[in-house]
Order: structure tokens, then C-alpha cells, then sequence
């Protein structure tokens, strides 16, 4: 089963406009390592968060891998998304790059778990997921969401912007 794999950026802006639940277009075990929750506290993207999490996600660290996951990334300081990093060492599969996912606005991290053999997305990859899917949001919908992120603080490029519209739309 794949395990995806949300870092604080991800959890911001999707907390930030009560969005969460749609993590949950994933077919995977979502994990939010603990200490990524706790570094999410601005209101209301913590209080999101914390209902989000009494629905059952893994909070779990991969302890064993904090350590390679620092020193993969040196003297980078990448704060509490190291565990993210962590849960991709310990779960990755070379022959089957969707053992391990990562969702995550923070380039380091991206550029990270992609060498490491994780697929990554972003909390617009997450919104344009579930209403491909269609079972959790129509286009429209999504398109409100993906607006609503881009104002509070999550910018994107008027460029990106349409493309994220744009693959909702189709």
C-alpha cells in the first residue's frame, strides 16, 4: 500500500481553508509525522488539523531513518519535514515508484523524495486529484478551492494558476 507522506506547507494551505478531507483522494495511507503536525500552529489551519487527525491518520515517525534522512540533506535545515524525508527512505521501493508519496510545497523537500524514488504533488496536486476524481469535488468546486489557497498565502503564478484550473477542467 502506498504511504503518502504531507509535510507543514501542504498541511498550511490545505488547513488554512478547511480542506484536509481531501488527503483522503489518495489511495494510500496518508501519514503526518508528529512532530510536522506540531510544527503547523496558525490558527485555523491548526485546529484543521488536529480534527483531521482524530480521524485515524498515522502520526508516526520512522525514528531509524531520521538520521540518514540529515544526512542526505546536509547542512540543509529542512525543520520537522526531515521526518517526511524519513518516512520516504524507510518505505521507498525502487521497483515501484508509488510505494512512497510526498505532498509538499517546499522545494527542497521535493527535489528530495523525488531523488529518493518518491512520487510528489503538491496541495494543488491534492485538489486537482480528487476532482479528476470526481467522487469528492466537481470542477468547479475545485476551482473555488484552488483559488481560495492561492489567497491565503499558498501564491501561485498566474501561469500555474491556470494550469492547475486548466487540469481540473478536463
Amino acid at each position: 500500500m502506498t504511504r503518502i507522506y504531507v509535510g507543514p506547507t501542504s498541511l498550511y494551505s490545505l488547513g488554512q481553508v478547511g480542506e484536509l478531507a481531501l488527503l483522503d483522494a489518495f489511495d494510500g495511507e496518508v501519514v503526518v509525522p508528529e512532530p510536522v503536525a506540531d510544527a503547523v500552529d496558525v490558527e485555523p489551519a491548526a485546529a484543521n488539523l488536529a480534527e483531521y487527525l482524530e480521524g485515524g491518520v498515522e502520526t508516526g515517525v520512522d525514528e531509524a531513518f531520521v538520521d540518514d534522512a540529515r544526512a542526505v540533506l546536509g547542512a540543509k535545515d529542512i525543520g520537522a519535514a526531515e521526518t517526511v524525508l524519513a518516512g520516504v527512505l524507510a518505505h521507498r521501493d525502487q521497483r515501484d515508484r508509488s510505494a512512497v508519496a510526498v505532498v509538499s510545497e517546499d522545494r527542497t523537500v521535493r527535489r528530495t523524495a523525488q531523488g529518493l524514488g518518491a512520487e510528489i504533488t503538491s496541495s494543488f496536486g491534492v485538489v486537482v486529484r480528487a476532482a479528476i476524481e470526481e467522487k469528492y469535488l466537481s470542477p468547479t468546486q475545485a476551482k473555488r478551492i484552488v483559488r481560495r489557497i492561492d489567497q491565503h498565502g499558498m501564491h501561485l503564478t498566474g501561469e500555474l494558476r491556470e494550469r492547475a484550473v486548466g487540469e481540473i477542467a478536463e
